[in-house]
């Protein structure tokens, strides 16, 4: 098969309403998962959000990226209009056999009512629940709709893969049917060693991640100030936001007198954030108890990637957490949204270096065991095998 005729074949096609490449967790998620369904089925086309520093088409072998780039200030505005743009898209594509999608906004173009391709929904969230934290003044009205387009895609689409347990438990207390629906957690690969960054403090904790309210950066940053007694210890603080929506904490760190603890980094590459992380005394996650880690679940990816780096995990006692490490086996857990606890869980292991090791040579085996990503890949691919009769 020619290189012209693989492009003008796509067999598959996986959207999300998310910019890709980016150095948010959903990045890491969407490359793994277009991979594979590629990789499946010999050609695609990835549909994506960029921007104006990005190509909005190009051709990486056998797969055509295209990215819908638009000005349009108001995002739900912004979100119908990629959906009718994903929609034209789609219909000019004849030879499709499975279509993988992550939003509701890519499903209302993907689930139309005449199709002769298969439909795969990934729920990582529900914008229900996830833009309320978004957009603090969020209509009841608009959200009932959303919920509608939720219920639309659930229902509609062939399979429903999630991350997480927790979600899982949701999505068949919405009636969906248990056998509709595949849990297919995060993952990671063990990256190469990197040499401790040459700026990098004698010893350090990391936060790595988004900044939104559920993650509980603030309960860590209050945390920091019960931490003053260790005087040469700092906080690095990875975000993969940009430093605009790091303002809040920073002045947070400024009234807590801090700021002399925490050092921030903004959207680094990958190489430079495994270096700050295999380097670091303890990789900290304080997810906050909220409707959004509670109710709707997740699978956090920063726990997967510490494991990886051989970096011991602090992490808040919650299900979503349990489903991944144990206590005092292969993380540290700790109530959530209490600094005075999270504090002490810190202080428990930085006393405790043996511990400290044992943790991180207990999660690394458990990660190599049940959490590569070439296992999550090859359990996705088999979805896709026994979804359609295409010759492979």
């Amino acid at each position: 098969m020619s290189e012209k005729t693989k492009l003008d074949v796509i067999y598959s096609l996986y959207a999300a309403f998310d910019l890709y490449p980016s150095a948010k967790g959903a990045a890491t998620h969407i490359s793994h998962m277009s991979e594979t369904l590629f990789d499946t089925f010999g050609s695609g086309m990835l549909y994506v959000l960029g921007n104006h520093k990005m190509p909005d088409f190009q051709i990486e072998g056998n797969v055509v990226i295209k990215r819908f780039v638009s000005e349009e200030p108001n995002f739900l505005q912004r979100a119908e209009a990629y959906s009718q743009a994903l929609f034209e898209q789609i219909e000019r594509l004849d030879s499709l056999k499975l279509v993988h999608f992550r939003d509701i906004w890519s499903g209302l173009a993907i689930l139309k009512k005449e199709r002769n391709y298969k439909t795969v929904y990934e729920v990582n969230s529900l914008a229900s629940i996830e833009l309320p934290y978004r957009y603090a003044g969020i209509e009841d009205e608009l959200l009932d709709k959303i919920r509608i387009m939720e219920e639309f895609c659930l229902t509609k689409a062939d399979k429903i893969i999630t991350p997480s347990e927790n979600t899982r438990k949701l999505l068949l207390e919405k009636g969906i049917e248990t056998s509709k629906i595949q849990v297919i957690s995060n993952g990671a690969d063990i990256p190469e060693k990197y040499e401790k960054p040459i700026d990098a403090p004698e010893k350090y904790l990391i936060y790595f991640g988004a900044l939104q309210t559920w993650q509980g950066v603030d309960i860590l940053l209050k945390s920091m100030h019960l931490l003053r007694d260790y005087s040469d210890l700092k906080l690095v603080i990875c975000s993969s936001n940009r430093p605009r929506f790091s303002k809040n904490y920073r002045k947070l760190a400024e009234k807590l007198e801090i700021n002399d603890q925490i050092i921030w980094y903004h959207q680094l590459p990958k190489n430079e954030l495994y270096a700050w992380i295999q380097h670091a005394l303890l990789s900290i996650a304080p997810l906050s108890e909220t409707e959004r880690n509670i109710v709707q679940g997740a699978s956090p990816l920063k726990i997967f990637e510490s494991m990886a780096c051989q970096t011991a995990v602090v992490a808040s006692d919650l299900p979503i957490v349990r489903e991944i490490v144990e206590h005092l086996k292969t993380a540290y857990f700790v109530r959530p949204d209490r600094p005075a606890e999270l504090a002490r869980g810190m202080r428990f292991l930085l006393d405790q270096p043996n511990l400290r090791t044992a943790i991180q040579l207990e999660a690394l085996q458990h990660l190599e065991k049940k959490y590569s990503w070439k296992q999550k890949k090859k359990e996705l691919k088999n979805l896709y095998e026994k979804m359609t009769t295409f010759e492979f």
